[in-house]
């Protein structure tokens, strides 16, 4: 399977978990965690399910490959997520030494994977992350606008 081909159904199986949030009334935003075509670990926000601020999809989905696994260490994976993570994820994923970032839609107001900022790949610090924006960018930017638009 081509390197394009694995991150499209990755990603894909992102959206399902963006689905799953939005269904259970928070932002559509879904992330999986896999080494190779292997998936540790998958999520979707769950901030008003918990009442906690930092249950972001991406934090949820490291802590589940971290456990899986067996340790936070986790080099030769490769997060998916449908949205460009904010300054919050963006550490979680440099902290946890993950080696790839693949994206869907960017986010102007708050990533910082290139848009606002770019912590991901700041040299100064003692990791960085390779980085694909725009995988299913559409699926995934129509799935968080129709969800917005219900709510105004």
């Amino acid at each position: 399977m081509t390197e394009h081909h694995l991150d499209e159904g990755m990603m894909a199986l992102a959206i399902s978990q963006a689905s799953a949030a939005a269904s259970a009334g928070d932002v559509p935003v879904g992330a999986i965690v896999a080494r190779g075509e292997d998936v540790l670990a998958g999520a979707g926000n769950a901030r008003e399910q918990q009442g906690d601020p930092t249950a972001h999809a991406e934090v949820l989905a490291l802590r589940g490959a971290a456990a899986a696994v067996g340790s936070w260490h986790l080099e030769g994976c490769t997060m998916y997520v449908t949205l460009e993570p904010c300054a919050m994820c963006a550490g979680a994923l440099v902290l946890s030494r993950i080696d790839r970032l693949v994206f869907g839609a960017a986010d102007p107001k708050a990533g910082f994977a290139g848009s606002l900022g770019d912590l991901v790949r700041d040299t100064r610090l003692n990791h960085s992350v390779a980085v694909v924006g725009g995988v299913l960018e559409r699926e995934c930017g129509e799935m968080l606008t129709a969800f917005f638009a219900e709510r105004r």
